[in-house]
This record gives structure tokens, sequence and C-alpha cells, in this order.
């Protein structure tokens, strides 16, 4: 349970402009001190860019929340086959240790089909604060997935968690 009063939603287009400011506000100042100012950048750039985020608004792949007017998350999912994965989950420093993760966590589970066995998500290597709060939240270590630049710090981390509930996944 939250200890603020958290409210998780689907975003919605009008929503667009506050979401690219908490990523060019937050992303950017969560990364750059962990892989540079230059792929921090490419960070916001790419995934915080309006028309990309428009997009996950549209397929309804895109939570946000918000503590009275404030946006104090977000929360990105989609598909890598036929996982379902938390591309985006992000607090406000300010909010964070709340719930509000895990809150945005239970939004995505609650939108995924019933049938799905799992919930992965994909985090940088370097991003150990992530990898520790997915780790408390039940997300295991599947694979690492070597930078293409080589630089161990962007190395892809792929954790998973089985469903309570869900079918097992055959092979």
């Amino acid at each position: 349970m939250p200890a603020v009063p958290v409210t998780v939603r689907s975003a919605r287009p009008g929503d667009l402009p506050a979401v690219r400011r908490f990523g060019a506000t937050h992303v950017y100042a969560h990364y750059a001190p962990l892989i540079g100012a230059e792929h921090a950048r490419g960070q916001v750039t790419r995934w915080w860019d309006e028309e990309y985020l428009a997009r996950a608004v549209a397929a309804g792949r895109l939570l946000v929340a918000t503590v009275g007017d404030a946006l104090v998350g977000v929360a990105q999912h989609g598909l890598a086959g036929d996982d379902h994965v938390i591309y985006k989950l992000y607090v406000d420093p300010a909010h964070r240790g709340s719930g509000i993760g895990r809150e945005l966590i239970a939004a995505i589970e609650e939108r995924l089909p019933p049938t799905a066995p799992r919930l992965c998500v994909e985090h940088v290597a370097a991003n150990r604060r992530a990898g520790a709060f997915y780790e408390r939240e039940g997300f295991v270590v599947e694979r690492v997935e070597p930078s293409p630049a080589g630089q161990a710090e962007l190395d892809l981390v792929w954790r998973a968690r089985a469903r309570t509930g869900a079918p097992e996944r055959r092979a």
C-alpha cells in the first residue's frame, strides 16, 4: 500500500507534455551519472519523444501515476515476442520508496491478458537501483545482453517473474 494517495491510470493524449517534461527532468538526471551524459541524452531523445509516446498512449501501453495534479510516475509496457515487458518505470525521486513503483507494476499486470504467464522487465546494467527494486519485487535475471558499444554499464539486463494464478508457459 502506498504511503501517499496515488492514482495510477492509462495516459491520455493530454498527458503527453507533462510526461515529456517528466522524462526530460528525471531520466537525464538519473542516467547521466550512470551511463554518461551522451547516452542519457539519447535515452530522453529516443524514448521520450512525443511521437513515440503518442503511439504508446494510442496502444494503451503508457501509464501515469499522480498525486493530486502532480505527475509522480510513468510506466510503459509492450511485447518482446510473446513476452509482456515493462520498458519504462520511473518514479519522481521525491516519491521513491512510497509504493508507487509497485502500484505501477500492479496496474500493468491488471492490463495483461489473463493467459500471460509472466511479466518481464529490462534495464541497463548500470542502473543498480532499478535492479535491486526489481529483485525485491520478485523479478529474476534471465539473461544479460552485451551492449553493442561494448560498455558493460550499457548491457541490457532482462528479468522475469511469474504472474500469480497465471498458467505455466509450455516450451
